[in-house]
């Protein structure tokens, strides 16, 4: 694939960058973006397992059994699911239409912009399919909030916290 790089640094640039700094590299846009699509290819999969697990459940006879609460959660984290499935898949979309064959910067920051809205939706629904799973489970609503939380917590420690915490050590 050939693409058109708008604003690539000379290679000059680079050369002084990584003198300055041994251990960090400055990538050119044309590597930035396919890591930036790389990344959203790496998280579709297991959106892509979770819809369709979703889907099936409905399916089951053991959903019918599930309280309205839970079945209006089910339905809040499929929703959420599809909003998280559309963000992450956006920066393809884009840059198949509005760019095809040219990278700016522009566009890599809003495909990096789309992917880390996305997870928020994806965090969301991964809570709510735990706190229904629990409370299937369980027969606990509590146990099943509390669950939830405890997922929120985990992955947004993981997801955001975590690399904001190393981006500001570096």
């Amino acid at each position: 694939m050939d693409i058109e790089v708008k604003d690539k640094a000379p290679q000059q640039q680079r050369a002084r960058q990584k003198e300055a700094n041994p251990q960090q590299e400055k990538e050119s846009l044309e590597d930035e973006m396919h890591k930036v699509l790389e990344e959203a290819r790496m998280v579709l999969p297991g959106i892509q397992a979770l819809f369709g697990f979703q889907t099936m459940a409905v399916f089951n006879n053991r959903f019918e059994g599930i309280g309205d609460t839970c079945k209006l959660a089910y339905l809040v984290a499929l929703g959420l699911l599809v909003l998280a499935m559309g963000l992450l898949m956006t920066p393809a979309a884009y840059n198949r239409l509005a760019e095809r064959g040219q990278v700016s910067r522009r566009m890599i920051n809003l495909s990096s912009n789309l992917i880390t809205v996305g997870m928020f939706p994806l965090m969301l629904a991964f809570a709510i399919d735990v706190y229904v799973v629990v409370v299937a489970a369980v027969d606990q609503q509590a146990s099943g909030i509390w669950a939830a939380i405890a997922t929120v917590l985990l992955l947004a420690g993981l997801w955001f916290l975590f690399p904001l915490v190393k981006k500001q050590r570096s």
